[in-house]
């Protein structure tokens, strides 16, 4: 057996659940095409090549609980692989701290742990455990909204020689100051916001740029997404979305060849409505002109599971992330930044994204 990516995960809730429960589903339907990534092989590394040594959270019901454990407690409701049949890992669960990463909303669902612990000794517990364990690659699924956490989180990866991988809206590898940082460490970083496989933003962006390709000439979009899981809990938090909201809209924007007016534009999560679960709905309208001033629309609804519509992506980036790694590289990975998250250090079309990516993966 060849050598395993010693992978650690900030905050264990439904992404992260959704992601090792569907490698396990694979490990046992060996028959079953693997869907939802890239390429079975990425360098050297399967999808059964991760290995989740270490895990961190703020939730008093994960916190010291195996991992195969605590994917599975409340508010998680990702159920795909059933907990009896989940390999037991020896791999634990740690304290995070919370900072701004409990929203108000949320806070009565993930019962946060009330720590006893100063700001430096769990810092320094932290960076003792990510040595022990052996973790060279960290990924954040935090809440959106989290920005000082995601800060903590990507100075521990300086101070413990981790590549980093931020799956949400905070800045990081978008940031020019971040991105030379880990340049300057020679660490691999991924980033921001991950653009799902068939998400409500890479559908919008596309078709977006379908209109602008074919000459139209577009007025004004929305697209509204709701869903019932503690993401659009959380995000009923208005001042949470800043940063969201300018991930989804820019995404967009940089399709086109003539920005629109920013009230013209509408992107972002709208409401949490419970009993969708983990299902996501999003609703998009594209309004324009074709030849001779005639008006056209049209409207789109997508349903999809939204764990499901991350976790490969997520799979590929900590495999990149790796291969970065391998190959010395440091700082922002732009081609796999472009390719796979939102709000990368530089936009591009997906399909010019893909074609970089595969000839970084390559190795040219």
């Amino acid at each position: 057996m060849g050598k395993k990516i010693k992978v650690g995960l900030i905050g264990i809730g439904n992404c992260f659940s959704g992601l090792i429960q569907g490698i396990e589903y694979y490990t046992q339907n060996p028959s079953q095409e693997v869907i939802g990534i890239m390429h079975n092989k990425i360098g050297d590394f399967s999808i059964h090549d991760l290995d989740f040594v270490v895990g961190f959270d703020v939730g008093d019901n994960k916190i010291g609980k195996t991992i195969n454990e605590a994917i599975y407690e409340s508010p998680n409701m990702v159920n795909w692989v059933p907990k009896n049949k989940m390999p037991k890992t020896s791999a634990k669960v740690y304290e995070s701290p919370i900072l701004d990463g409990v929203g108000i909303w949320v806070e009565n669902k993930i019962n946060p742990i009330k720590s006893n612990k100063t700001d430096t000794q769990l810092t320094e517990e932290i960076k003792k455990i990510i040595k022990e364990t052996g973790a060279e690659i960290l990924v954040s699924y935090l809440p959106v909204g989290s920005e000082k956490v995601t800060q903590f989180w990507a100075q521990i990866c300086l101070d413990t020689n981790c590549a980093f991988v931020n799956c949400i809206p905070s800045f990081i590898a978008s940031n020019d100051e971040w991105g030379k940082k880990f340049a300057a460490k020679n660490l691999p970083l991924i980033g921001d916001d991950i653009k799902g496989q068939v998400g409500a933003t890479i559908v919008h962006r596309t078709l977006a740029r379908l209109c602008d390709d074919r000459g139209t000439k577009i007025e004004r979009t929305y697209q509204i997404n709701v869903g019932g899981n503690t993401d659009f809990l959380n995000m009923k938090e208005q001042e949470r979305l800043v940063s969201k909201r300018i991930s989804k809209t820019e995404s967009v924007q940089s399709q086109l060849r003539k920005r629109l007016d920013d009230d013209q534009i509408y992107v972002g999560p709208s409401d949490f409505i419970p009993f969708l679960g983990n299902t996501k709905l999003m609703f998009m309208r594209i309004e324009g002109r074709q030849w001779a001033n005639i008006p056209y629309n049209m409207e789109v609804r997508l349903e999809v599971d939204d764990k499901a519509n991350s976790a490969g992506i997520v799979i590929d980036a900590i495999r990149l992330a790796r291969l970065a790694l391998d190959r010395g590289i440091g700082g922002p990975v732009i081609s796999a930044c472009a390719y796979l998250m939102k709000h990368p250090p530089k936009q591009m079309s997906d399909p010019d994204a893909r074609n970089e990516l595969e000839v970084f993966i390559k190795g040219n």
